[in-house]
């Protein structure tokens, strides 16, 4: 599935990113640069640098030194430019983090109308045909807590999907969900890789990587220890620690 994704102009682009918590150097001079329409996913063991990583691209965390550009635009420090860039970068997390006091429909409608100023009735025909788009139409009444996990994560997908975004973020979006559900969010992202849009995943599931990423991006103690497309890299990683990774993921 690498169907001319290089070929795409950058469209997030990192040099030299540092980012320390307390005397831990999270990422150690990142570089990294992802194309417009392609799917990157982000692989490591845990405590690689992978969350902090996709995190620094909207600026929920602050990098240390380094920079940071999307499209072409660095990322402003704060304020209402920051509001705009985050508008630009849809996010969606482990934990849904949806408004419990807000029914769906209204979750995926409240960023349009309230950063994009979009007409509110427009707002929730486009949020109606997205909430179709990933599969839960019918739930769009219902306040989050009445659906199940994978369903609530397909709203916040809803909802990154309604700002119109330039790339959206996944941490970990299959991390706190029960095995059955898994799929059924992994397929929605699926079909948004195929439909060209630009995506930063950071995930556990190989399967979806080997089947939806046009690159693969490894992590270990804060730094890129390799890249390649998904195949090279499940057949033959290049380091040590990524044999190493596969070893102890793909015997389980």
């Amino acid at each position: 599935m690498t169907t001319g994704a290089s070929s795409g102009e950058p469209l997030v682009v990192l040099a030299g990113v540092n980012k320390h918590f307390g005397d831990l150097h999270v990422l150690k001079d990142v570089d990294l640069t992802i194309h417009r329409g392609e799917v990157v996913v982000i692989l490591g063991p845990s405590g690689s640098g992978k969350s902090t990583l996709c995190r620094a691209i909207n600026r929920l965390e602050p990098i240390d030194s380094g920079t940071i550009t999307l499209d072409g635009e660095p990322l402003p420090e704060e304020g209402k430019a920051l509001a705009r860039l985050r508008s630009d970068v849809g996010m969606v997390f482990q934990a849904f983090n949806l408004f419990a006091h807000k029914t769906v429909l209204h979750n995926v409608t409240l960023g349009p109308v309230k950063v994009r100023g979009m007409d509110k009735a427009a707002a929730e025909k486009r949020g109606r045909e997205l909430l179709d788009r990933v599969g839960i139409g019918e739930q769009a009444d219902k306040m989050p807590a009445q659906l199940s996990g994978g369903q609530q994560q397909r709203v916040a997908i809803a909802r990154a999907l309604a700002m119109d975004p330039k790339v959206i973020l996944f941490d970990e979006p299959t991390s706190a969900l029960d095995p059955e559900m898994i799929n059924e969010v992994l397929e929605v992202m699926t079909q948004l890789a195929k439909d060209g849009m630009t995506m930063v995943v950071v995930t556990h599931e190989m399967g979806f990587a080997r089947r939806a990423a046009n690159r693969v991006v490894f992590m270990d103690h804060g730094k890129i220890v390799e890249e390649a497309d998904p195949e090279t890299f499940f057949t033959a990683p290049r380091s040590d620690r990524g044999k190493d990774f596969l070893s102890k993921i793909l015997s389980h």
